[in-house]
């Protein structure tokens, strides 16, 4: 597959290869539902790029904890992905593991969405249902105040992914969490 369009099957074989965690296979499904549903947010035209892209991001994260997003560049060459989704993935790490700035609105969703996942997460998994589907903007609100709370979750990278965007916080928010109750099951957070 040289430069050319890598398909979602293709994409989640490549990440199970790299990746055994089952909480890093959950992130990255998490991570691909949210950038198709922004996707569909901007009418994207090719709404599975953004999917696949989502899906792959933290690629070499579990292998090459300390050259993420950096390694991903060799692992996508060799397997002959296009330079612009590899620009993508580098660029969520911005500021933290890459020197890439995300420049295209899909590099500034991912880059905005990866941290608040887990943000989103954590809440959910806090809650009597353990579920994201009654899982509201408030809720997350509140939790970000508390510094302690998903203390990993780098609340600066988000508050930056949002003024890139030049959006709302709690839009981001609420369309984060509108994403992930699309694959509420496959994640583990339908209850």
């Amino acid at each position: 597959m040289k430069n050319q369009k890598p398909t979602r099957a293709e994409a989640f074989e490549l990440l199970k290869k790299y990746n055994k965690s089952e909480s890093l296979i959950r992130h990255a499904l998490t991570v691909e539902a949210v950038m198709q549903h922004f996707a569909e947010i901007f009418d994207e035209p090719d709404k599975e790029k953004w999917a696949v892209i989502g899906l792959v991001h933290d690629l070499d994260y579990e292998m090459f904890p300390n050259q993420h997003c950096i390694k991903v560049r060799e692992i996508l060459l060799e397997e002959g992905w296009p330079e612009d989704y590899i620009r993508a993935i580098e660029s969520h790490g911005w500021g933290l593991c890459s020197e890439v700035e995300p420049i295209k609105k899909m590099e500034k969703v991912l880059y905005a969405t990866d941290e608040l996942t887990g943000l989103i997460t954590a809440a959910a998994l806090l809650r009597p249902s353990r579920s994201v589907l009654d899982l509201e903007v408030k809720s997350i609100k509140k939790k970000w105040k508390d510094k302690r709370f998903a203390a990993g979750v780098d609340r600066d990278v988000i508050e930056k992914g949002v003024l890139l965007l030049e959006m709302d916080l709690n839009f981001v928010i609420d369309e984060t969490i509108k994403g992930m109750r699309k694959v509420a099951e496959e994640i583990g957070l339908k209850g």
